[in-house]
């Protein structure tokens, strides 16, 4: 187990660090710089600038002084917003992280239960129904679902508002509109993980010597047939979290989704880098626990 930890975060260092290359690069191809679209700057005010913000360097220069800040603990400063990179993303970060834990909880909630009852019920309405309802669940993006909750819904129940974050209450819409989609996933997933391992030989052995239904589900195939789900729950969560910001700007939440948009649109590098790097260690440590759990329910994973 100790050595499945540390090699899947020495996986995860390399992959932060290649992320954070090619982000830092990438951005930097896009024509024109941070600066090119502000107004009634002198070129001595233009020039200061880029003298603060090292922009006036070569770009592996900026980089290896990039790097110099960062292993400061320093994310450098958004150019835009003129505020420092940890406190927007100290400021939006939370939000984000509560819908995100409030989807996949939505998606928990649902997938799954709809997924074990489709495997028990195989080939039956329920399961075929079921399997109906989570393809549409699949097809119908947050884009939609959105906007037809904040307006058929919001605006019909009292404690409902169609936009904002200042009570738990405000979760609750763009909370089922994130998680739907990955619900209707999780089901699927389930019941394929599920149907597998029904069809087992050790299955019909346990059914054979008279052991019931109960038990060969809660002891036997609960184990087994949660793994796919499991392996999806890792990316899943890291994507929820990241690519939240359609859900955010249609209820107005102040999360990361509209600082990640704006910082590529504006060429922000340093809020961008800032919000790379955060998802990055986000989704490598999501995985993480992804794979520990998978791990203690495969006991082959531990070879």
């Amino acid at each position: 187990m100790l050595k499945t930890i540390i090699d899947r975060l020495l996986q995860g260092i390399i992959v932060i660090v290649c992320l954070l290359t090619l982000t830092f690069f990438l951005i930097r191809m896009i024509p024109g710089d941070p600066l090119t679209d502000e107004k009634a700057m002198s070129p001595q005010v233009r020039k200061e600038n880029m003298r603060i913000f090292h922009l006036d360097k070569s770009q592996p220069v900026q980089y290896m002084h990039y790097w110099k800040n960062l292993f400061k603990g320093e994310m450098g400063k958004s150019i835009k917003k003129e505020q420092p990179v940890s406190k927007i993303i100290g400021q939006s970060f939370p939000v984000s992280v509560v819908l995100g834990v409030s989807g996949m909880l939505i998606a928990i909630v649902i997938g799954i239960p709809a997924g074990i009852i489709s495997a028990l019920k195989h080939n039956s309405l329920i399961d075929n129904g079921s399997m109906f309802i989570a393809m549409l669940g699949i097809s119908i993006p947050s884009f939609v679902i959105g906007p037809l909750f904040a307006k058929f819904i919001a605006t019909q129940v009292p404690f409902l508002k169609v936009a904002g974050w200042g009570d738990p209450f405000d979760w609750i819409l763009p909370s089922i509109t994130l998680g739907l989609g990955t619900a209707a996933y999780l089901a699927r997933i389930t019941r394929a993980g599920m149907l597998d391992i029904l069809s087992q030989d050790f299955i019909r052995t346990a059914q054979a010597k008279g052991v019931s239904q109960t038990s060969i589900i809660v002891k036997h195939a609960l184990k087994g047939g949660l793994v796919p789900a499991i392996a999806f729950l890792g990316p899943a969560f890291a994507m929820l979290i990241t690519g939240s910001f359609v859900v955010e700007t249609i209820f107005q939440i102040p999360g990361m989704g509209q600082h990640f948009v704006n910082a590529t649109i504006e060429r922000d590098y340093f809020l961008l880098q800032g919000m790379v790097l955060l998802f990055g260690i986000l989704i490598v440590l999501v995985n993480l626990a992804a794979d520990i759990l998978l791990t203690y329910l495969n006991p082959r994973l531990r070879s």
